[in-house]
């Protein structure tokens, strides 16, 4: 069933990656960059085009320690809201109505898991890339659309964000089994 849950007003939060951290829990940001991403999102003004061709009103860029550091700023039909780090994306996250993100493990439970459309772009310099296997599958279960910094314009003009299923709720164990495999802890 695709899930009804991905409505109201039109708002895009982009984040970059963060450190790992124990879940449940506070939200932190961390000194993690953007550019080993190739900086995906910030720099470009046809992605910010693209966004707002979509609909979008709102643009949220958490840019770490990126060194690009686009400027914010407000039209009556747009705005571009640029951070490095907040104690907690939470409010961010509840707001959105769209999240771009990097594919790590908890940045995509607790995007899923707030019920919000994601789209992860995928790291493609890391080894082993962990990252790319949980994208696969959470793409294959329907959940995400993933992507690469430079097909990302593609995609965004491209999907359908009503095909996507809710992830379900209440079963952090077999998410954490998956991800013990994906990872190799457990054969």
């Amino acid at each position: 069933l695709a899930c009804r849950c991905f409505s109201g007003p039109r708002r895009v939060a982009w984040s970059a990656p963060r450190a790992s951290r124990a879940l449940p829990g506070p939200v932190r940001s961390a000194s993690i960059r953007l550019d080993p991403l190739g900086a995906p999102f910030p720099p470009c003004p046809r992605r910010s085009r693209i966004i707002k061709s979509l609909g979008y009103d709102r643009l949220v860029l958490q840019i770490g320690r990126g060194k690009v550091v686009p400027e914010p700023f407000r039209t009556e039909s747009f705005a571009l809201d640029v951070y490095r780090y907040k104690d907690s994306l939470k409010e961010d996250l509840e707001k959105a109505d769209l999240v771009i993100s990097h594919a790590g493990a908890g940045s995509c439970l607790e995007t899923l898991e707030n019920r919000k459309p994601l789209v992860v772009v995928i790291n493609e310099k890391l080894m082993n890339n962990h990252q790319l296997e949980l994208a696969k599958q959470l793409h294959k279960d329907g959940h995400l659309f993933y992507c690469t910094c430079s097909t990302l314009p593609g995609l965004l003009q491209s999907m359908d964000l009503s095909t996507l299923k809710c992830f379900p709720p209440g079963q952090p164990e077999k998410f954490s089994a998956f991800l013990d495999k994906v990872v190799g802890l457990q054969k």
